[in-house]
């Protein structure tokens, strides 16, 4: 498997990044054993969790995903040299996360402390920042006046993020982590973190990971641009549309056990008539070029340029099997055109 740089950092990762966000949830520590020992025999060094994860969160399932990496960790620690780990800590909202509270310097710590302990590791390659203090345009706010951004105090944002850094500086100082990133943040944020950083010689953010897919392409131009030329690595989260451009949900389909069986934050924002038509119309591609849903829209997202590496998941080996071999089979010039003539038909089902 061929690797790529992390951004500006000094690290190699592969393609394929291996989600975790099932786990604790929708799956066991067998079941993510058996996940992490194929996808490290596949080559894929790069592990994505967070400690809000099992998803969708809950207080009963808050930081049971880095448990059981923790535990595999464990129980294989020749290989903590051989993964690039990332974590997140859990922006403002959730009552059992820090009150609700915001992220601040001093809470990066004490998340970074906790992640650690749960992780059973002395530091973690990459440091996330799950989402912002602000309001985020993402998870079905992208739409015109979604927020208001004339509101936004921009100085009291600027101080956040100052302290956040600090906080991370603090981190990378004691070895507890190498390498900073963000979460479900825009251009705005990118450069105003970059400022901060190079103004007060604080840490500076690597990467970046958003939701992207052949369904929701917002990123491009204007964000994935940024990244390129400030050496921001992106990582596109949620490539298969939670699921849905695997044609699973259909018709109205809900498989036992699947995500859309569970409850949604947001209700079920991605499921629209616009989705499905387009869902169908490439369920049809796929099946015209012989190749699976999943192959087309993972293989898809890999070629898009600026693109580093791409998270995905799996709830059984099956479905992890199929997702890291659709990186190592290119989609030809055709395909890649009629994908275009389907995305132009659909540019924003959601």
């Amino acid at each position: 498997m061929k690797y790529v740089r992390l951004g500006s950092s000094s690290l190699e990762v592969s393609p394929a990044c291996l989600g975790s966000m099932t786990w604790g949830l929708q799956n066991n520590q067998s079941d993510s054993n058996a996940q992490l020992d194929y996808a490290q025999s596949q080559g894929i060094n790069f592990v994505d969790t967070a400690e809000m994860y099992a998803v969708p969160p809950s207080a009963e399932t808050y930081g049971k995903t880095e448990e059981i990496i923790g535990h595999w960790l464990g129980a294989n620690p020749s290989r903590r040299k051989n993964i690039v780990l990332a974590s997140k800590i859990a922006g403002p909202g959730f009552s059992y996360i820090r009150d609700g509270s915001n992220i601040s310097g001093a809470s990066v710590i004490a998340a970074v402390e906790a992640s650690l302990k749960r992780l059973q590791t002395d530091y973690i390659d990459l440091y996330q920042l799950h989402w912002p203090n602000r309001q985020s345009p993402h998870f079905g706010r992208h739409w015109p006046n979604g927020i208001n951004y004339p509101q936004v105090n921009v100085e009291q944002q600027n101080e956040e993020m100052l302290d956040i850094l600090q906080g991370l500086d603090s981190c990378v100082k004691a070895g507890k982590i190498r390498y900073c990133g963000l979460s479900d943040d825009t251009p705005w944020g990118i450069n105003q973190y970059l400022r901060l950083s190079a103004e007060h010689n604080l840490p500076r953010m690597v990467s970046i990971q958003n939701e992207f897919s052949l369904l929701h392409t917002k990123d491009w131009p204007y964000l994935i641009e940024n990244c390129v030329h400030e050496d921001i690595a992106y990582l596109p989260w949620s490539p298969l549309a939670t699921g849905l451009l695997t044609g699973k949900y259909l018709n109205g389909q809900r498989p036992a056990g699947s995500r859309f069986t569970f409850m949604q934050r947001n209700g079920l924002f991605r499921d629209t008539a616009n989705t499905s038509a387009a869902v169908q119309a490439y369920v049809d591609l796929a099946k015209k070029h012989h190749i699976s849903p999943a192959h087309l829209a993972l293989a898809w997202c890999k070629q898009v340029h600026g693109v580093t590496s791409t998270i995905i998941g799996a709830t059984n080996m099956q479905q992890l099997t199929e997702n890291i071999n659709a990186f190592n089979q290119p989609l030809t010039p055709d395909v890649l055109e009629d994908i275009k003539q389907v995305l132009q038909r659909f540019p924003s089902p959601f």
